[in-house]
């Protein structure tokens, strides 16, 4: 009967030892299998995400901005010049259309007459009533003591050009587009 155990015993863990291999030779493949797959899905979305960033042609940016705001499109055109406060500003213009380009970091002067693509995410700055009313309070208070009447009078103007726009469009703000700058290469390339 002792031998019977035994027999019983040597063929259960013989048993256990196989189903423990099978078990993980299979965990180990499909592991491997799923990061490879993992990788080769990751690859894929990323280069589908790089193709799939909308390009808008500068000439329709100002009409199309708007239904990209906060997203990231691609524009090409040539430098016109790099803001020379700070120089984190370009202007990129065709003969169609500009668009301003603000980054975080400094644009190099180099870049100026380069014909460029611009990865970029579309920033919207609104004009309403609410901001005519504090461009007026602002001008008033900076120009209390000021003799410089010429300037109140451009500001004014400038005001009142915003409030004729919205009354005659029918609107009750203006947006003026813009782009965060996230990348950018040569045309050529």
């Amino acid at each position: 009967m002792n031998t019977n155990i035994k027999k019983g015993e040597i063929k259960m863990r013989k048993l256990l030892s196989i189903i423990v291999i099978v078990v993980l030779f299979a965990a180990c493949g499909t592991n491997t299998e799923n990061k490879e797959t993992e990788k080769k899905d990751s690859t894929e979305t990323s280069e589908l995400v790089k193709k799939d960033i909308p390009t808008i042609a500068l000439g329709e940016f100002d009409t199309k901005a708007g239904g990209f705001v906060e997203k990231e499109i691609m524009v090409s055109g040539i430098v016109d010049h790099v803001c020379k406060h700070g120089g984190k500003k370009i202007l990129l213009v065709s003969d169609n259309g500009d668009v301003h380009v603000e980054s975080k970091k400094r644009f190099e002067e180099s870049l100026v007459g380069s014909e460029i693509v611009v990865t970029g995410i579309v920033k919207e700055f609104r004009i309403d009533e609410a901001h005519c009313l504090k461009m007026e309070e602002d001008n008033i208070n900076s120009h209390k003591e000021d003799a410089d009447k010429d300037m109140l009078e451009r500001k004014n103007k400038q005001i009142t050009y915003y409030r004729d726009s919205m009354k005659n469009a029918g609107v009750d703000h203006l947006s003026y587009y813009s782009l965060e700058y996230v990348s950018h290469k040569d045309k050529k390339q």
